[in-house]
């Protein structure tokens, strides 16, 4: 039982320092901004993770439409 606290909280302290790293960029991102977000990516590496759906992302039209809370997602299990 200590163990899962332990991961739980480790969890929750990524994702709260993740909040705080992210909270100038706005709820819903486009692909420059959460290549921006993510460290200055490419673009091109951006789309890879879009299409490869390790961050999920709504198209309109052209466009991929990113949740903020999808980005801190794939922060937080990157360092699992």
């Amino acid at each position: 039982m200590k163990e899962s606290t332990t991961v739980r909280t480790a969890t929750d302290n990524s994702r709260s320092v993740f909040k705080s790293m992210l909270k100038s960029y706005p709820d819903v991102l486009n692909v420059e901004q959460m290549c921006e977000a993510l460290g200055g990516l490419s673009k091109k590496t951006g789309y890879k993770l879009l299409n490869e759906n390790k961050i999920p992302s709504i198209k309109i039209g052209r466009a991929h439409k990113i949740l903020k809370v999808s980005v801190i997602q794939y922060l937080t299990n990157s360092y699992k």
